[in-house]
């Protein structure tokens, strides 16, 4: 066996599964170039054999669909090589425990079978009828913790608050806890961090993660379907209750209605609340005046944009989850670089890392240099639903208010009709999310808005005109 394999295996739990790995890396090194194989199979580890089934321990989500693209027929073969027809690969990823059957025979397309969840679908209607007092599906994501937050001065207040939320949820005057920041800053992170460390602890029994658009789908269904009590009661029985992005609750007011009294029945009763949003709570706009009032009789942290010394050790510990050996100098050139968020940090490390795979290049500061050409020019942040409405209402001289509002006034008609047309084209939003931005209207109106739009589009060239302008603008925006 080549003595290039790491070992010796840490987490190892069955030798024999060593022994397999260790064949199947026999017949895959020969098979790909030596940089790939110490990028993506090195870092592997084995931890279990049984009955034909080897369970292997990948570093992330990030990893694994990288194996899973790049080079699962391989895998699969030559995992049918060494255990037969019948064996069959499963991944670990992290600390997570869920596999993906890799089988060469019956691969799972990626939309079905057991591939490791991220952030499992919330169906609350399911729960409905469960006691109350049992713990329930959490909506957290494991990989999530304190332990690799990276802490800095740009976000110590918030950490430290968080903290103290999970140690304690409902027992300190951190209730509601509301984070604010700007985008891909770490707000999701500590949220699910926190929810993770109290369910560790024993805290908490009922905790609940939700983003703020999830809740509105979920409310609006259970209108249609006649159980808005059922829904009121789920929520209301949560001991930490920890919603996303407060912010597209704007302009919603039944939702908002319904939050409000969850708000009040949660807090009444001592059980914790935790809220996320893109501004302070006393500048969301289009939110109730009783809900911004209940946001404000706790905490409000906030979230800046990292330092130059938090943005080097967040590369630093990403390379080390992914068993990279990345120079110091390479670290330094990125963290330099990409200065907005963590989640472009994060983008251009994986750009880089595919570069380098695909290419069999070392990693070095002239290839990282072109990476970073191309990527901090293409990495702006996606635009939203808001940015789209804010501008049409201020381009078209239209209130942006009225956007969600009842109103039949020709001119508002319009704007509305051409903002839902350049949300469709521009997000990736569901004509049900578009719908829900606009004071909640069908799939259909969004539907007709699109059709209404297009067919203007070919018959007016000033209209075509006005379009591109407002393209144009969104695309400078910021």
């Amino acid at each position: 066996m080549n003595s290039s394999l790491p070992a010796p295996y840490p987490e190892l739990t069955d030798p024999t599964a060593q022994a397999t790995w260790e064949s199947c890396l026999d017949i895959i090194r020969p098979q790909i170039s030596s940089l790939s194989f110490k990028t993506w199979f090195q870092p592997v580890v084995p931890l279990r054999l049984e009955n034909g089934h080897l369970t292997i321990k990948v570093p992330s989500q990030f990893f694994y669909d990288w194996l899973e693209e790049h080079y699962r027929s391989l895998i699969s073969k030559t995992v049918e090589s060494v255990l037969g027809p019948d064996g069959r690969l499963f991944y670990s990823i992290g600390v997570d425990e869920l596999s993906q059957d890799a089988t060469a025979t019956a691969p799972a397309p990626v939309a079905s079978g057991e591939r490791p969840a991220t952030m499992p679908s919330f169906a609350p209607y399911i729960a409905y009828k469960a006691e109350y007092t049992q713990p329930i599906h959490s909506n957290l994501n494991p990989r999530y913790t304190f332990d690799n937050f990276i802490k800095g001065d740009s976000n110590q207040l918030a950490r430290a608050a968080a903290l103290a939320v999970g140690n304690n949820p409902g027992g300190t005057s951190f209730n509601p806890l509301v984070i604010y920041g700007g985008t891909g800053l770490g707000k999701t992170h500590l949220m699910h961090a926190l929810g993770n460390h109290a369910i560790a602890l024993g805290k908490a029994k009922r905790v609940c993660y939700v983003s703020s658009e999830k809740f509105t789908v979920d409310f609006v269904e259970a209108i249609q379907a006649d159980r808005v009590n059922e829904f009121s009661q789920f929520y209301r029985s949560m001991d930490l209750l920890i919603v996303d992005d407060i912010q597209f609750f704007s302009g919603k007011e039944k939702t908002q209605d319904n939050f409000f009294h969850t708000f009040n029945a949660l807090y009444q009763v001592g059980k914790q609340i935790v809220l996320s949003s893109d501004v302070p709570p006393k500048e969301l706009k289009g939110l109730d005046e009783r809900l911004i009032s209940r946001f404000q009789c706790g905490l409000t942290a906030d979230i800046q944009a990292p330092d130059l010394e938090t943005r080097i050790a967040i590369l630093q510990k990403k390379a080390q989850e992914n068993r990279l050996d990345l120079p110091q100098s390479v670290i330094d050139l990125i963290a330099s670089n990409v200065t907005t968020n963590i989640r472009e940090l994060e983008g251009c490390l994986i750009s880089l890392l595919a570069r380098a795979s695909l290419e069999n290049r070392e990693i070095t500061t002239d290839l990282a240099k072109d990476v970073l050409r191309m990527v901090v020019q293409e990495m702006k942040a996606p635009v939203s639903i808001e940015q789209i409405q804010r501008l049409v209402a201020e381009y078209l001289d239209v209130p942006f208010d009225l956007l969600r509002a009842k109103t039949r006034k020709q001119e508002v008609v319009h704007a509305r009709q051409v903002s839902m047309f350049l949300a469709k084209e521009l997000t990736n939003s569901s004509l049900k999310t578009i719908g829900l931005h606009f004071g909640g209207r069908d799939h259909s109106t969004v539907i007709h808005a699109c059709q209404t739009v297009d067919d203007r589009l070919r018959s007016d060239a000033n209209f075509r005109q006005q379009l591109d302008q407002l393209r144009r603008k969104l695309e400078l925006r910021g």
